[in-house]
């Protein structure tokens, strides 16, 4: 099967000339195409999905999963993380327990632990009274209630270097955030593993003169792979494009979506904690901001119209995430590799989207 583009995203390049599709793989790229259209990518990778399509991921079953799976699909997401966010112990470990993991579509990757060893200076909408100094035996009944991939937490905190260090041998993916770490607290931080930054400028201490902290260190630590939601609500414009600037080729686009999105204005739950939208816009009843609604294609267009040239766009809500969750079998378009894409037509509309070469939203 021939996709009909004119373009594919390989290897962070757009490459002139037509896809093939062969028994759920790639077959061919670069292939002749003189009437192709559009541009094939690979398919989208989230990270932090709090919830989606009227569903908060923290209380959902199985039929939860699949309404807000088939949602994500529409949107451009072939493989996501499921995030929980502080919360107390056993109800964490019941959320943890309701994550699919019979490869279902859109794939789930695993769950994202967004705390609770993060600093009490920088919760956010995060509950204080569920927030925990690092306790390596708490983790440790965490991962052993699910599939858990990715975990953020504040590495200034006395402890965190003993989890990073278990995270790190398990295979867990860490992520620096909430956090009210120095330059230097970050840097020692990036040497024992921790390879990226939760949302970057939000939770965590200002970027000032004479103390950069983690924002600061990130950005000139060329290894570190810096995400960012960009929803136009959480970085200013010129903030996003400084992230850009100083850090292309290493930036992962994350939505932070809750319910609410792709669900339209009201009144939801993220975790618990009530939360009210209004304009696309969540927040506590204090103001707080508490995740975003933005779906991972409106973020790819935003940050084109930023200035990013199209290829780094799609990269940064593809590729780099996959980096980030050490998963090469994801988001890779060549040959040989697994067929999840995303077809979309010269304004970034999406046209297609294939997991395994078979149509999921055509």
């Amino acid at each position: 099967m021939r996709l009909g583009v004119g373009a594919a995203l390989v290897e962070g390049r757009l490459v002139p000339g037509d896809v093939e599709i062969v028994d759920g793989q790639v077959a061919g790229v670069g292939l002749g195409s003189p009437n192709g259209n559009g541009i094939a990518a690979p398919g989208f990778v989230d990270l932090q999905v709090n919830g989606f399509a009227g569903v908060d991921f923290f209380s959902a079953d199985s039929e939860g999963y699949r309404r807000a799976g088939k949602a994500l699909l529409e949107c451009g997401v072939t493989a996501y993380q499921p995030t929980f966010i502080t919360s107390p112990e056993d109800e964490l470990t019941a959320a943890l327990h309701e994550v699919p993991q019979n490869g279902s579509a859109p794939r789930i990757i695993g769950a994202h632990l967004e705390g609770p060893f993060i600093a009490p200076e920088r919760l956010g909408t995060h509950p204080a009274e569920s927030r925990r100094d690092p306790d390596r035996d708490l983790l440790e009944r965490l991962l052993a209630a699910g599939p858990v991939s990715h975990v953020t937490l504040a590495p200034e905190l006395n402890g965190a270097h003993e989890l990073m260090e278990l995270l790190r041998r398990r295979g867990v993916t860490v992520s620096c955030g909430h956090s009210n770490a120095t330059a230097a607290e970050a840097r020692a931080a990036f040497a024992r593993g921790a390879k990226t930054v939760t949302h970057i400028f939000n939770a965590m201490r200002p970027v000032a003169a004479r103390e950069p902290g983690l924002a600061g260190a990130a950005l000139f630590s060329p290894d570190v792979v810096v995400q960012v939601i960009l929803d136009g609500v959480h970085l200013a414009d010129d903030t996003a494009r400084l992230v850009w600037q100083a850090a292309s080729g290493r930036v992962a686009l994350v939505t932070d979506s809750i319910a609410a999105a792709g669900a339209g204005d009201g009144t939801y739950t993220l975790a618990g904690v009530d939360v009210g939208v209004e304009n696309g816009v969540a927040r506590r009843a204090d103001s707080v901001l508490a995740g975003s609604t933005v779906p991972m294609i409106e973020a790819v267009r935003n940050l084109v119209a930023l200035g990013a040239p199209v290829d780094a766009a799609l990269s940064a809500a593809s590729e780099v995430p996959a980096r980030i969750a050490g998963r090469p079998d994801l988001a890779t378009l060549k040959p040989g590799a697994r067929a999840d894409l995303v077809v979309l037509d010269d304004e970034l509309e999406i046209v297609r989207v294939l997991v395994d070469g078979e149509d999921a939203v055509a």
